[in-house]
């Protein structure tokens, strides 16, 4: 399928970056989860090689591509079982906000930095009383002079420890209608009022999940992050590229547990073949496969859509990928574990840790059900129920 839509260019930046993530691979990264830190390494080596920042600008110092490279280098980092999830948001959401959006000091002070990897930046939406409702989001911002004051909490805000900053969306009233209109800032991590309190989570995972409270945080005048009147548009300019990413996260993760699961199939006899000559084990995996291929290809029609411009049509091609790809990573792991039998949740396989990363990729950025309202009412032109 790679051959037939992608580029020479992509398929070989696919092979480039799947030698990178076999050279580290799961066991690398779960002893840097085990031993409570990050991927450093493999974020810092990715980074010279471009990779990171393949979708930035180049006058910024990136690599002039999309979203579409962004998401192959993901994909197969996952698929060697080493994914970098700090890429679903600080280049992919929140380079992608500033490439478009910012200032030119915007853009010089933050662009080159997110594409070496010598900088990252967090991304906060999620609140505790809005959950996908971004209508409903209660952190809000007001001018003081020359400064802007942020009012409010975040909550599940991914590596909110080990970035920079963090661009954050609050709201500001509309001088004309009086209503809250969204806006994005850029926060330091070390700014006054800004505090961060760890989320205790069942998933291992390299990247920690925070609450953020923002006590009467003040920020200069030039932390907002484009026009104060283009609200939802900016918005979306970042959350349609991370369904795309988070559609690379899932897909990744599928295919390494597939994989995993195949080579078992293969190699483990109870009778007198492999347990891969059955098709009780054979076709499931065969069907985990295809739903895979099939999520990827809409996963790429999103990513060239966003690439082209079309942020219409890619919105509703991201939210579809991100479902796909979340169900069939969902249902590739579970397949993977079950093919294994005890075997698939022992820690010399490393597959039980999947069971809950996988489930992630059905809940975050945006749930199943939401993607299933959005394409009713978008798509379909059905009433709206919510």
């Amino acid at each position: 399928m790679s051959a037939v839509i992608e580029t020479e260019e992509h398929q070989a930046l696919r092979a480039a970056v799947a030698a990178l993530g076999n050279r580290y691979g799961r066991e690398y990264l779960t002893k840097v989860v085990r031993g409570g830190g990050h991927p450093e390494e493999l974020w810092s080596e990715a980074a010279k090689l471009g990779y990171l920042g393949v979708n930035l600008p180049e006058e910024y110092g990136g690599g002039g591509g999309g979203i579409q490279e962004l998401s192959i280098v993901l994909e197969e980092l996952g698929a060697a079982g080493c994914p970098l999830l700090m890429m679903v948001v600080s280049p992919a959401i929140c380079g992608t906000v500033i490439a478009r959006f910012g200032t030119e000091e915007q853009k010089r002070a933050w662009l080159p930095g997110l594409a070496d990897g010598t900088r990252t930046m967090a991304f906060g939406i999620t609140e505790p009383d809005a959950g996908s409702n971004s209508h409903r989001i209660t952190t809000t911002a007001r001018r003081e002079g020359e400064e802007w004051i942020l009012t409010g909490r975040k909550v599940f805000i991914s590596g909110a420890d080990i970035a920079d900053a963090t661009l954050i969306v609050g709201r500001t009233e509309d001088a004309r209608t009086g209503k809250l209109k969204p806006c994005l800032f850029i926060v330091p991590r070390d700014a006054e009022g800004f505090q961060r309190n760890q989320i205790d989570m069942e998933i291992q995972a390299a990247e920690k999940q925070f609450e953020l409270v923002l006590d009467d945080v003040r920020l200069p005048s030039d932390a907002l992050v484009g026009d104060e009147d283009a609200g939802l548009l900016q918005l979306f300019a970042g959350l349609n590229p991370e369904r795309v990413m988070t559609a690379a996260f899932a897909i990744g993760m599928g295919r390494y547990a597939l994989a995993r699961a195949i080579a078992y199939a293969k190699d483990r006899s109870v009778w007198k073949e492999p347990i891969g000559a059955h098709q009780a084990i054979a076709h499931p995996l065969a069907q985990a496969h295809i739903e895979l291929e099939l999520a990827r290809l809409m996963m790429q029609k999103a990513a060239h859509l966003y690439d082209q411009g079309d942020d219409f049509g890619a919105g509703e091609a991201a939210n579809i990928a991100k479902y796909a790809a979340g169900e069939a990573c969902v249902k590739a792991v579970d397949q993977a574990v079950h093919t294994l039998g005890g075997n698939g949740l022992t820690r010399e396989y490393g597959l039980g840790s999947l069971v809950t990363a996988a489930r992630v990729t059905r809940i975050a950025p945006v749930s199943r059900e939401m993607i299933l309202n959005f394409v009713s009412h978008q798509t379909l032109g059905l009433p709206k129920s919510y």
